[in-house]
């Protein structure tokens, strides 16, 4: 990155109290580069990097951090500073920001905003946390149906500097009430005669203020938009949900289901910033629980003790069948999870999901199994280290590697389902645990199958 690039030439700079030179460097970046490079310095070097923005530049680059080196700026800026840069950002990001600090904090940063803003931030923080309300902002342009062309351009120059987006015009009733929205595009290319009537389709997709933020993911991703307007119960047109912030809200529950699925509690600042401490903590969870599972491996183990005494042999292929069960377990539960993420699969399609991977449990099972089988066959035509009985043995794995694999795709597929059924978070059903669960049958599975073949011969 361009940041990571002249991040050395920076640092010598202002270690060389050169500014003038820091300043010409920096006015030759885009904003988005600006911010990695601040976010990419010490947090002493943060505050003279933006300090030599221009007002503008700065209030904009301060939008594009990630919270982390937002809160790091603000306890090192002026208080005029902050005021400016406060009372510059969008309602949205400044939302964003808001939500992310502690309530004391977030009353001293509301009251340095303008009355206008101090408004607005507080009926924004009004709404539910992961609700739609908290990423909207009020700044667009609305237009009423009698207008025509001349009007709305009037309107445009008027209020458009400070509009999220001006590709994007709305209708509204007297009342307020969202009734249309077309592009603007279409303004530019209609005659100066047409109206807004004239324009409209009374066709329009809407959110509600109230919705989860997952529903205006899903709604952007349908309707390929740029921005979509949020309205209140009654249908008044309150804000408006850009593109940008959608992104960003994927974006982290991308992450979240990762670190989930990995067997980690979310996150909720950047890897190389998290302090260790924390870290640890944040692993240490899950790493116990998964560890107090494995230990049911080990009971199992030793419930079969006599078999293993007796057909020592049986032990060589332990962790081939655990290792296959908990990868197909994996395998299943990251492509059930990713799909109803997705929206592709519901609850109603759970009998579907368990049909379609008994099937390919059973052909992926029946792979493994044949490759188990010929590996001990070939084995055994070059020594005799699996004795005189190799036959036998061979089905017990080939046919133990069938279940194991079954078991591991209908248990990884089944899993998050269930979570989903019951309220909790299917990225929860993680693949260290489904894993750590298909070890514990899949010994018992193998053992049971070395029972049923091997009984009166090994056993």
């Amino acid at each position: 990155m361009l940041g990571h690039f002249i991040e050395p030439e920076i640092r010598a700079l202002i270690e060389n109290h050169d500014f003038a030179t820091l300043r010409e460097v920096i006015d030759d970046l885009l904003v988005p580069d600006i911010a990695d490079l601040i976010s990419d310095l010490p947090d002493a070097e943060q505050a003279v990097v933006f300090r030599i923005l221009p007002k503008g530049t700065a209030a904009e680059t301060f939008e594009h951090l990630d919270i982390a080196a937002q809160t790091t700026l603000l306890k090192s800026l002026g208080r005029e500073e902050v005021v400016h840069v406060l009372n510059t950002m969008s309602p949205d990001d400044r939302t964003a920001l808001l939500e992310e600090l502690p309530g004391s904090i977030t009353k001293q940063v509301i009251s340095l905003l303008t009355p206008d803003e101090r408004r607005v931030a507080q009926a924004l923080l009004g709404y539910p946390e992961k609700s739609v309300g908290r990423l909207m902002t009020p700044d667009y342009v609305a237009v009423k149906k009698d207008w025509g062309v001349g009007q709305i351009l009037a309107s445009i120059r008027e209020h458009g500097k400070d509009s999220e987006t001006l590709n994007v015009l709305y209708v509204v009733d007297e009342r307020g009430k969202l009734v249309d929205d077309f592009r603007i595009r279409e303004v530019l290319l209609a005659p100066l005669t047409a109206t807004v009537a004239d324009l409209m389709d009374n066709k329009f997709v809407a959110l509600n203020a109230v919705d989860d933020e997952d529903v205006a993911v899903r709604r952007f991703r349908k309707y390929n938009r740029i921005a979509l307007p949020v309205v209140d119960s009654d249908g008044i047109l309150v804000g408006i949900v850009t593109i940008d912030d959608v992104l960003n809200i994927a974006e982290e529950k991308n992450t979240e289901d990762i670190q989930k699925f990995g067997g980690v509690e979310v996150l909720d600042e950047p890897y190389r910033s998290i302090p260790l401490l924390r870290m640890v903590k944040k692993r240490a969870g899950w790493l116990v629980i998964l560890f107090i599972g494995e230990m049911l491996t080990a009971t199992a183990m030793g419930y079969f003790e006599d078999e293993i005494a007796r057909a020592v042999v049986l032990a060589l292929f332990v962790p081939l069948i655990i290792s296959s069960g908990g990868n197909s377990g994996s395998q299943a539960a990251t492509l059930i999870i990713r799909a109803m993420a997705l929206g592709e699969i519901h609850l109603a399609d759970w009998w579907r999901v368990m049909r379609r991977e008994f099937l390919t449990g059973l052909l992926l099972g029946g792979i493994l199994g044949i490759i188990g089988f010929m590996r001990i066959a070939i084995w055994s035509m070059f020594s005799n280290i699996y004795g005189a009985h190799w036959l036998l043995i061979a089905a017990t794995v080939g046919f133990s590697l069938v279940g194991v694999v079954l078991w591991g795709s209908l248990s990884g597929s089944m899993l998050p389902l269930v979570l989903k059924r019951f309220g909790a978070d299917p990225a929860t059903s993680s693949a260290p645990f489904v894993a750590t669960l298909v070890d514990v049958t899949g010994l018992v599975i193998y053992f049971s199958v070395a029972v049923v073949i091997l009984s009166d011969v090994l056993l």
